[in-house]
């Protein structure tokens, strides 16, 4: 299977993201409750989920890989 390349630098495999590929990603409501990694992306090669508290402060980071969420409402 060839790996692509998206427009936002990570690589994908039949369409699913690689975790953990960006240290930023932006969240909307539709995401929550939010966990890293996010759904669509592979789960064999990541870090265990972990589910972030984002709703009070609209910023969360994760303890594993450090990824930065921001919630855009």
């Amino acid at each position: 299977m060839a790996a692509v390349e998206t427009l936002d630098g990570a690589q994908t495999q039949e369409g699913i993201k690689t975790p953990n590929a960006q240290k930023s990603y932006q969240v909307s409501a539709k995401d929550l409750p939010l966990h890293c990694p996010m759904n669509g992306m592979r789960q064999w090669d990541s870090h265990p989920r972990v589910f972030l508290p984002i709703e009070a402060t609209g910023e969360a980071k994760c303890p594993y890989c450090g990824a930065e969420y921001k919630l855009v409402r």
